[in-house]
Parts: structure tokens; sequence; C-alpha cells
């Protein structure tokens, strides 16, 4: 019954007999005969043809989750047997935001691909919570992402520490009275503003001004609600995003604050209509991690990617 399989997860994913016919090349009529060849095996229909898109029936349901576990020992086979060309072969995809594909990772991956060139590597850009799922679901091998994920779902290899900085306008006038706690951007890059010496800034002078704020769900803008709250400050938001890059980009256009990583500034270019301040407290620093999924077979490429990137062993998943 699970011979053509490959059928009845297009049109799922699909959520159409004509789409996805044209994506496996077939006629349509040809894919309804060999769906309706599957459903007569099993005894019960597993779509429902009645609406648009169509939809699994009960039955339908548990079908595909049944694939999808026959797609991911598929999945892990093929990754045993690539182990064995040595990294001849293979593919390794990446899952992370727009600042960690464009700032962090590019020049790993030129590393790697140098010593490794007949591995294909992919990229995958989007949110935390679609980047977990693609992640459970074996679409990617390795996010990259500075939240704590469930160490009982995902093991993890530390790349890094990080602190968030609060990035403003440069032609604010809040600045005015600021000078003594503005952070060069080479101190940032060396991380010596980080020592005890360098005075973080009194977050109280920017209750009056403009934020611009990531979406609830996401590990910076959790953060920052920590901050802005123990200053005692409820923020003027001024627009919601679901990037970093986003909203810094918004800060140096010269419409309001943000909350920015160290790992940014420190790669990008600076710009000269933003300025830079050191938050108080400790809910600034977080660890940017590698991450993939718990128990799943890691491949040689994984292992040759983290050991390039500077990592000697992961980390043991915590219990």
């Amino acid at each position: 019954m699970f011979q053509g399989m490959e059928y009845v997860y297009a049109v799922y994913e699909e959520g159409s007999f004509s789409r996805a016919a044209a994506r496996l090349y077939i006629s349509q009529p040809s894919l309804s005969a060999s769906v309706k060849r599957i459903e007569e095996k099993i005894g019960y229909p597993l779509f429902d043809r009645n609406v648009k898109p169509v939809r699994l029936t009960e039955c339908g349901e548990r079908y595909i989750a049944a694939v999808e576990k026959i797609m991911e020992q598929e999945r892990e086979f093929r990754a045993f047997l690539t182990d064995w060309a040595g990294l001849n072969t293979g593919k390794l995809t990446f899952g992370g935001s727009n600042m960690f594909l464009s700032w962090v990772l590019a020049e790993m991956i030129r590393d790697y691909s140098a010593r490794y060139p007949l591995v294909e590597i992919g990229l995958v850009e989007e949110n935390v919570t679609a980047l977990m799922q693609m992640l459970h679901s074996g679409k990617i091998d390795v996010l990259i992402e500075n939240k704590q994920l469930d160490r009982k779902e995902f093991d993890a290899a530390l790349y890094k520490a990080e602190h968030l900085l609060l990035a403003v306008p440069k032609h604010f006038a809040v600045n005015d009275g600021l000078g003594a706690f503005r952070l060069d951007v080479e101190t940032i890059r060396d991380e010596s503003y980080l020592d005890d010496a360098v005075p973080a800034v009194p977050l109280k002078v920017f209750a009056d001004e403009p934020f611009l704020m990531q979406k609830p769900e996401n590990d910076t803008r959790q953060r920052a609600d920590r901050i802005l709250s123990k200053a005692k400050i409820r923020p003027k938001v001024l627009f919601e995003v679901d990037q970093q890059m986003t909203a810094y980009n918004i800060t140096c256009a010269g419409l309001g604050a943000s909350f920015v990583s160290d790992t940014l500034i420190s790669r990008m270019p600076s710009h000269e209509n933003a300025v830079y301040y050191k938050l108080p407290g400790k809910e600034g620093h977080r660890n940017i991690w590698f991450y993939w999924k718990h128990g799943r077979y890691m491949t040689n490429a994984l292992k040759a990617f983290l050991e390039l990137a500077g990592q000697e062993r992961p980390e043991e998943r915590a219990e």
C-alpha cells in the first residue's frame, strides 16, 4: 500500500491533483488513477475531494504520518551511504535568519565548499518557528540560531556568545547628552566594550523614543521586553518586524531605536547614521548554536562542517 506513496504525498503537499501532476510530470488522470488504486488497497479514501484545496481524511492523515516516517528512514540510509563515499557526494542544507545566513554562514560555507566541492549546499531563510519545523521533519539538516531550543528534541554545538546592543538613529536629540556612553564600532568588533569599565547606558533616557521591535516569538524581542521592563519603560513600538536586519536597517534610515547583536554590528560595514550603546544587566547575553534533530544520524558532511566552524565535539544533550 506504500508503493506509489510519492503520488499521495505530492497531492498532500500541493493540495491539488492538477498541481501535483504538473510537479510529477504526469497527466492528472494518471495521477488520480494511481491514488485511487492505493485507496482501493487500503479500503478507505485518503482525500476529501469535495473541497478545494483537497483535504486529507482521518485515514489520510495517518497514511501521511507513516509515509513521512518511511521518508525519514530513507534519508538516514542515504546519508549513511554518502559517508561511505568520503564526502565525494552529499548534501547539507542550512536554515537561518537573513542575518545569520548573510553575515555568519556565508564565509563558513565558502571555506567548506572549497574543501568539499562535491557536497551540495542548500540554504533556507525563514523565521525560527518555521525552521524548527523544517529541522524536525528533515527538510533542513542544521539550524543556526540564538534562541535556546529544547535539548530533548534537538542536539547542539556552541558557535559563540553574543550580546545585544541598543542602536539609535544618530540624529535623535537624545544622543546629545550621551557621549560618554557611545560605543566605537572597533570596540564592538574586538569586544573590548564588554570590559566592566565601559559603562552601560541609562535606558530611562529613551523612554519617549520610538522603537523598532521584532515579533513577540523572537528571542531578541523577548529579551528586549525584559530589558525595557526592568528599566520601567513601556516602549512606543513604531513597527514590529520579523528580522533583526530589518529593524537595524530602519534604525539606520532614522526612524527609531532597535536592539541588535554585536554579531551583526561587528560583521557589517559600519553605518554613519546609527550610534550604539551597551545595555545594562545580563538579559542581552546569549549564545549562538548549531542545532540538528536529536537521534538523527550525524553525517560526515555535518561533522566536517562543525569541525571547520571550530567545533571539537557536539555538546552533550541535556537530559
